[in-house]
């Protein structure tokens, strides 16, 4: 099979899977894929989704801990693209159907005021922030079992599924080592810091900078930019309110919809 054949194949395969919440079986077991591959069907299968009439509205980041790069054999971050429409109101809800086998992590997210692209620095990244928010992000791979190799998961958008977005703050904080607590029903299930990711969510910032330029798609005023989960994920169930507290910045939440 040639590789864009491959490539319009694999996304439909992931779009569909997406779209009609459902499982499908991995397609890369052996890792034939190589990571260009892997990007270029994730970014066809978002290209179906904004011919459907969704809008890009950002990015994702993903393995943003040290120790989950290391274990992946990864020396750099994966990264996914945000549309508007897995966009979650914060307080609001979402249906549990249209997951797989959803889980969720607590989050810092960035709101750009002016484009930021390639190689800058910390304090050049800072300098494009509008605000910083807590924020919750739904990640759903739709292989079966939640079994996958890396470029499966790139190919499934790094697993990218809702984001919920908490009150913006004044990025002059010092956000580079907030305490947070993720909790389901009022119970906290996890506590962590922002500091978890690359030392400063910063880091993360300047590696979606230079990565989403790299494809072609610098990042632009107004786009989120979701720095990577701070602590483990947990399992989500129906019914339950998920939410997230975060030194300084506040809380975020949803409800799971039965």
């Amino acid at each position: 099979m040639a590789v864009s054949d491959q490539v319009t194949r694999y996304a439909a395969l992931l779009d569909d899977a997406a779209r009609e919440a459902r499982e499908v079986a991995q397609f890369d077991t052996d890792n034939r894929l190589s990571l260009d591959d892997a990007y270029a069907i994730q970014s066809a299968s978002i290209a179906r989704r904004l011919a459907r009439g969704e809008r890009r509205v950002g990015v994702k980041m993903g393995f943003t801990s040290r120790a989950k790069m290391l274990q992946m054999g990864l020396s750099d971050v994966i990264w996914g693209r945000l549309t508007s429409d897995m966009q979650i109101e914060e307080g609001g809800s979402s249906l549990f159907s249209r997951y797989v086998h959803p889980r969720v992590e607590p989050e810092i997210a960035f709101v750009l005021k002016r484009e930021l692209a390639g190689d800058v620095t910390g304090p050049e990244a800072l300098a494009a922030v509008e605000a910083v928010a807590p924020a919750l992000e739904i990640i759903d791979s739709r292989y079966r079992d939640f079994k996958f190799t890396l470029p499966e998961v790139i190919a499934d958008n790094a697993s990218s599924s809702g984001f919920v977005l908490g009150a913006w703050r004044d990025p002059k904080l010092d956000f580079g080592n907030l305490g947070l607590t993720l909790s389901l029903d009022g119970r906290v299930v996890q506590v962590g810091s922002t500091a978890a990711l690359l030392g400063h969510p910063l880091r993360s910032l300047v590696a979606a900078a230079r990565l989403s330029a790299a494809a072609g798609e610098p990042l632009q005023p107004g786009w989120i930019v979701m720095a990577g989960g701070a602590t483990p994920a947990e399992w989500i169930r129906p019914g339950q309110y998920v939410s997230v507290d975060m030194e300084q910045l506040g809380s975020a939440g949803f409800h799971v919809k039965v």
